[in-house]
Protein backbone atom coordinates (compact mmCIF):
# COMPACT_ATOMS: atom_id res chain seq x y z
CA UNK A 1 0.00 0.00 0.00
CA UNK A 2 1.01 3.44 -0.40
CA UNK A 3 2.03 5.41 2.15
CA UNK A 4 -0.25 8.33 1.03
CA UNK A 5 -2.94 5.94 0.69
CA UNK A 6 -3.39 5.38 3.86
CA UNK A 7 -4.19 8.60 5.21
CA UNK A 8 -6.42 9.77 2.00
CA UNK A 9 -9.94 8.94 3.02
CA UNK A 10 -11.28 6.89 0.20
CA UNK A 11 -14.85 8.72 0.14
CA UNK A 12 -12.81 11.73 -0.79
CA UNK A 13 -10.89 9.71 -3.35
CA UNK A 14 -14.17 8.60 -5.26
CA UNK A 15 -16.24 12.30 -4.55
CA UNK A 16 -15.57 13.51 -8.18
CA UNK A 17 -15.63 10.02 -10.03
CA UNK A 18 -17.46 11.09 -13.25
CA UNK A 19 -17.58 14.33 -13.32
CA UNK A 20 -14.43 14.53 -15.08
CA UNK A 21 -13.96 16.85 -18.33
CA UNK A 22 -17.37 18.58 -17.37
CA UNK A 23 -16.63 22.46 -18.31
CA UNK A 24 -13.36 22.30 -19.18
CA UNK A 25 -13.36 21.15 -22.78
CA UNK A 26 -11.74 23.89 -25.28
CA UNK A 27 -14.23 26.13 -27.16
CA UNK A 28 -13.64 24.95 -29.88
CA UNK A 29 -14.90 21.43 -28.93
CA UNK A 30 -17.22 20.82 -31.62
CA UNK A 31 -15.52 20.18 -34.74
CA UNK A 32 -15.61 21.32 -38.40
CA UNK A 33 -14.27 20.07 -41.35
CA UNK A 34 -10.54 20.82 -42.04
CA UNK A 35 -9.81 22.65 -44.85
CA UNK A 36 -7.52 25.05 -44.16
CA UNK A 37 -4.86 27.15 -46.14
CA UNK A 38 -1.50 25.90 -46.79
CA UNK A 39 0.13 27.40 -43.84
CA UNK A 40 -2.23 26.87 -41.00
CA UNK A 41 -2.66 23.62 -38.95
CA UNK A 42 -6.01 21.17 -38.99
CA UNK A 43 -6.36 20.87 -35.38
CA UNK A 44 -7.60 17.63 -33.52
CA UNK A 45 -10.61 19.15 -33.25
CA UNK A 46 -11.14 20.20 -36.75
CA UNK A 47 -10.16 23.97 -36.49
CA UNK A 48 -7.56 26.39 -38.70
CA UNK A 49 -4.79 28.17 -37.32
CA UNK A 50 -1.33 28.44 -36.22
CA UNK A 51 -0.78 28.31 -32.95
CA UNK A 52 0.52 25.62 -30.64
CA UNK A 53 -3.11 24.63 -30.02
CA UNK A 54 -3.86 23.92 -33.74
CA UNK A 55 -0.16 22.83 -35.01
CA UNK A 56 0.92 20.47 -31.44
CA UNK A 57 -0.15 17.77 -30.03
CA UNK A 58 -3.32 16.10 -32.09
CA UNK A 59 -2.77 17.99 -35.20
CA UNK A 60 -3.93 16.32 -38.49
CA UNK A 61 -2.45 17.75 -41.50
CA UNK A 62 -0.67 20.95 -42.45
CA UNK A 63 2.44 22.32 -40.55
CA UNK A 64 2.22 20.38 -37.30
CA UNK A 65 4.88 20.98 -34.63
CA UNK A 66 6.92 17.76 -35.26
CA UNK A 67 6.62 15.39 -32.10
CA UNK A 68 9.33 15.27 -29.38
CA UNK A 69 11.63 12.15 -30.28
CA UNK A 70 11.03 9.21 -27.47
CA UNK A 71 13.27 7.89 -25.35
CA UNK A 72 14.41 4.30 -24.40
CA UNK A 73 11.79 4.03 -21.04
CA UNK A 74 10.31 1.16 -20.32
CA UNK A 75 6.95 1.90 -19.19
CA UNK A 76 6.13 -1.55 -18.39
CA UNK A 77 9.31 -1.90 -16.22
CA UNK A 78 8.08 1.03 -14.09
CA UNK A 79 4.99 0.28 -13.68
CA UNK A 80 5.27 -3.13 -12.23
CA UNK A 81 3.29 -6.06 -11.00
CA UNK A 82 3.92 -4.59 -7.33
CA UNK A 83 3.04 -1.18 -7.99
CA UNK A 84 -0.14 -1.69 -9.84
CA UNK A 85 -0.91 -4.09 -7.18
CA UNK A 86 -0.03 -2.01 -4.85
CA UNK A 87 -3.05 0.30 -6.08
CA UNK A 88 -5.83 -2.26 -6.55
CA UNK A 89 -5.16 -3.72 -3.59
CA UNK A 90 -5.91 -1.16 -1.60
CA UNK A 91 -9.95 -1.47 -3.49
CA UNK A 92 -12.73 -4.13 -1.34
CA UNK A 93 -12.89 -7.18 -2.26
CA UNK A 94 -16.75 -6.53 -4.18
CA UNK A 95 -15.13 -3.77 -6.21
CA UNK A 96 -16.54 -4.21 -9.67
CA UNK A 97 -12.70 -3.03 -10.89
CA UNK A 98 -10.98 -5.52 -9.10
CA UNK A 99 -11.99 -7.90 -12.11
CA UNK A 100 -11.77 -5.62 -14.68
CA UNK A 101 -8.85 -3.59 -14.35
CA UNK A 102 -5.52 -5.33 -14.74
CA UNK A 103 -1.64 -4.73 -15.12
CA UNK A 104 -1.73 -7.06 -18.65
CA UNK A 105 -4.72 -5.44 -20.07
CA UNK A 106 -3.47 -1.59 -19.46
CA UNK A 107 -0.20 -2.79 -20.83
CA UNK A 108 -2.30 -4.30 -23.36
CA UNK A 109 -4.10 -1.01 -24.11
CA UNK A 110 -0.47 0.90 -23.95
CA UNK A 111 0.34 -1.14 -27.05
CA UNK A 112 -1.62 1.74 -29.08
CA UNK A 113 0.36 4.72 -26.95
CA UNK A 114 3.66 4.22 -27.66
CA UNK A 115 4.49 7.69 -26.63
CA UNK A 116 3.15 7.47 -23.23
CA UNK A 117 5.36 7.72 -20.67
CA UNK A 118 8.35 8.42 -23.17
CA UNK A 119 9.34 11.84 -24.16
CA UNK A 120 11.69 13.82 -22.19
CA UNK A 121 14.22 12.64 -19.82
CA UNK A 122 13.80 9.25 -17.78
CA UNK A 123 12.65 11.62 -15.14
CA UNK A 124 10.38 13.13 -17.29
CA UNK A 125 9.18 9.83 -17.87
CA UNK A 126 8.61 8.26 -14.58
CA UNK A 127 7.13 11.84 -13.55
CA UNK A 128 4.28 11.73 -16.46
CA UNK A 129 3.56 7.63 -15.24
CA UNK A 130 3.49 9.04 -11.66
CA UNK A 131 0.61 11.26 -13.09
CA UNK A 132 -1.36 9.22 -14.94
CA UNK A 133 -1.49 6.90 -11.70
CA UNK A 134 -1.95 9.49 -9.39
CA UNK A 135 -5.20 10.52 -11.13
CA UNK A 136 -6.81 6.95 -12.11
CA UNK A 137 -6.28 6.47 -8.65
CA UNK A 138 -8.37 9.23 -7.54
CA UNK A 139 -10.97 8.57 -10.24
CA UNK A 140 -11.44 5.18 -9.90
CA UNK A 141 -10.90 5.00 -5.71
CA UNK A 142 -8.01 2.77 -6.75
CA UNK A 143 -9.09 0.74 -9.54
CA UNK A 144 -12.60 0.00 -7.58
CA UNK A 145 -15.27 2.09 -10.20
CA UNK A 146 -15.54 1.34 -13.89
CA UNK A 147 -18.28 3.48 -14.01
CA UNK A 148 -19.26 7.27 -12.34
CA UNK A 149 -21.18 6.63 -8.86
CA UNK A 150 -24.67 7.77 -9.97
CA UNK A 151 -23.77 8.54 -13.57
CA UNK A 152 -26.88 6.96 -15.18
CA UNK A 153 -28.84 10.35 -13.13
CA UNK A 154 -26.25 12.77 -14.81
CA UNK A 155 -26.63 14.83 -17.80
CA UNK A 156 -23.67 14.63 -20.06
CA UNK A 157 -25.29 15.56 -23.40
CA UNK A 158 -24.00 18.67 -25.31
CA UNK A 159 -26.94 19.42 -27.60
CA UNK A 160 -25.06 21.86 -29.47
CA UNK A 161 -22.31 19.46 -30.47
CA UNK A 162 -23.48 18.57 -33.82
CA UNK A 163 -20.69 16.02 -35.40
CA UNK A 164 -21.45 13.79 -32.27
CA UNK A 165 -25.22 14.51 -31.46
CA UNK A 166 -26.05 12.38 -28.48
CA UNK A 167 -28.26 9.39 -28.73
CA UNK A 168 -31.14 9.89 -26.66
CA UNK A 169 -31.12 6.15 -25.25
CA UNK A 170 -27.61 6.46 -23.89
CA UNK A 171 -25.73 7.92 -21.41
CA UNK A 172 -22.57 9.98 -20.97
CA UNK A 173 -21.32 9.49 -17.81
CA UNK A 174 -18.24 8.90 -16.49
CA UNK A 175 -16.57 5.82 -17.61
CA UNK A 176 -12.87 4.30 -17.59
CA UNK A 177 -9.76 4.82 -15.49
CA UNK A 178 -9.86 8.50 -16.02
CA UNK A 179 -13.59 8.95 -16.24
CA UNK A 180 -14.85 9.64 -19.94
CA UNK A 181 -17.82 11.84 -19.76
CA UNK A 182 -19.88 13.75 -22.68
CA UNK A 183 -20.69 12.96 -26.06
CA UNK A 184 -18.28 15.10 -27.79
CA UNK A 185 -15.49 13.21 -25.99
CA UNK A 186 -16.81 10.09 -26.72
CA UNK A 187 -17.11 10.47 -30.14
CA UNK A 188 -13.63 11.46 -30.99
CA UNK A 189 -12.23 8.90 -28.76
CA UNK A 190 -14.14 5.83 -30.26
CA UNK A 191 -13.43 7.69 -33.34
CA UNK A 192 -9.72 6.94 -32.50
CA UNK A 193 -9.87 3.69 -30.90
CA UNK A 194 -12.42 1.48 -32.63
CA UNK A 195 -15.64 1.91 -31.43
CA UNK A 196 -19.19 3.19 -31.55
CA UNK A 197 -18.57 6.10 -28.83
CA UNK A 198 -21.62 7.86 -29.45
CA UNK A 199 -24.13 4.36 -29.58
CA UNK A 200 -22.02 2.39 -27.81
CA UNK A 201 -20.70 4.13 -24.74
CA UNK A 202 -21.14 1.89 -22.39
CA UNK A 203 -18.20 -0.23 -24.01
CA UNK A 204 -15.82 1.64 -22.18
CA UNK A 205 -17.19 0.03 -18.89
CA UNK A 206 -17.21 -3.37 -20.99
CA UNK A 207 -14.36 -4.05 -22.37
CA UNK A 208 -11.21 -3.20 -20.20
CA UNK A 209 -8.99 -2.89 -23.19
CA UNK A 210 -10.54 -0.02 -24.76
CA UNK A 211 -11.96 1.40 -20.96
CA UNK A 212 -7.41 1.73 -20.40
CA UNK A 213 -7.32 3.49 -23.75
CA UNK A 214 -9.86 6.08 -23.46
CA UNK A 215 -8.00 6.90 -20.37
CA UNK A 216 -4.80 6.89 -22.39
CA UNK A 217 -6.44 8.82 -26.06
CA UNK A 218 -7.45 11.61 -23.23
CA UNK A 219 -3.86 11.52 -21.83
CA UNK A 220 -2.03 11.91 -24.49
CA UNK A 221 -4.41 14.68 -26.50
CA UNK A 222 -5.06 17.15 -23.61
CA UNK A 223 -2.97 15.85 -20.55
CA UNK A 224 0.59 15.06 -21.66
CA UNK A 225 0.68 18.35 -23.74
CA UNK A 226 0.74 20.41 -20.39
CA UNK A 227 2.60 17.75 -18.10
CA UNK A 228 5.71 19.89 -18.45
CA UNK A 229 4.29 23.35 -16.73
CA UNK A 230 4.01 20.85 -13.34
CA UNK A 231 1.58 18.29 -11.95
CA UNK A 232 -1.37 21.55 -11.55
CA UNK A 233 -1.40 21.46 -14.93
CA UNK A 234 -2.55 18.42 -15.20
CA UNK A 235 -5.27 18.60 -12.70
CA UNK A 236 -6.24 21.38 -14.59
CA UNK A 237 -6.61 19.60 -17.72
CA UNK A 238 -8.68 16.82 -15.94
CA UNK A 239 -11.02 18.63 -14.00
CA UNK A 240 -10.34 22.07 -14.50
CA UNK A 241 -11.98 24.83 -12.35
CA UNK A 242 -14.18 21.82 -10.83
CA UNK A 243 -11.28 21.37 -8.76
CA UNK A 244 -8.81 24.45 -9.29
CA UNK A 245 -8.67 27.89 -8.21
CA UNK A 246 -10.03 26.83 -5.21
CA UNK A 247 -12.95 24.96 -6.57
CA UNK A 248 -11.91 21.64 -4.02
CA UNK A 249 -9.25 22.08 -2.57
CA UNK A 250 -9.03 18.71 -0.66
CA UNK A 251 -9.48 16.71 -3.82
CA UNK A 252 -6.65 18.72 -5.00
CA UNK A 253 -4.53 17.62 -2.35
CA UNK A 254 -5.52 14.20 -2.65
CA UNK A 255 -4.25 13.93 -6.24
CA UNK A 256 -1.45 15.72 -5.09
CA UNK A 257 -0.58 13.00 -2.38
CA UNK A 258 -0.95 10.13 -4.58
CA UNK A 259 1.55 12.00 -6.97
CA UNK A 260 3.93 12.39 -4.65
CA UNK A 261 4.06 8.71 -3.09
CA UNK A 262 4.33 7.68 -6.30
CA UNK A 263 7.22 9.94 -7.71
CA UNK A 264 8.85 8.72 -4.02
CA UNK A 265 8.50 5.04 -5.31
CA UNK A 266 9.55 5.76 -8.50
CA UNK A 267 12.59 7.68 -7.15
CA UNK A 268 12.02 10.73 -8.64
CA UNK A 269 11.28 14.74 -7.29
CA UNK A 270 8.02 15.07 -8.25
CA UNK A 271 9.18 19.12 -9.41
CA UNK A 272 7.55 22.17 -9.19
CA UNK A 273 3.97 23.97 -9.14
CA UNK A 274 1.86 21.03 -7.68
CA UNK A 275 -1.38 22.42 -7.33
CA UNK A 276 -3.77 24.56 -9.42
Amino acid sequence: MAVYSKTINLSITIVLVGIFLAGIVPENAVAQNCGCPSDQCCSRWGFCGTTDEYCGAGCQEGPCTPASPTNDVSVADVVTTGFFNGIIDVADAGCAGKNFYSRDRFLEALNSYPRFGRVGSVDDSRREIAAFFAHVTHETGHFCHIEEIDGPSKDYCDEDNTQYPCNPNKGYYGRGPIQLSWNFNYGPAGESIGFDGVNMPETVANDPIISFKTALWYWMNSVQPVIGQGFGATIRAINGALECDGGNAATVQARVQYYVDYCDQFGVSPGDNLTC
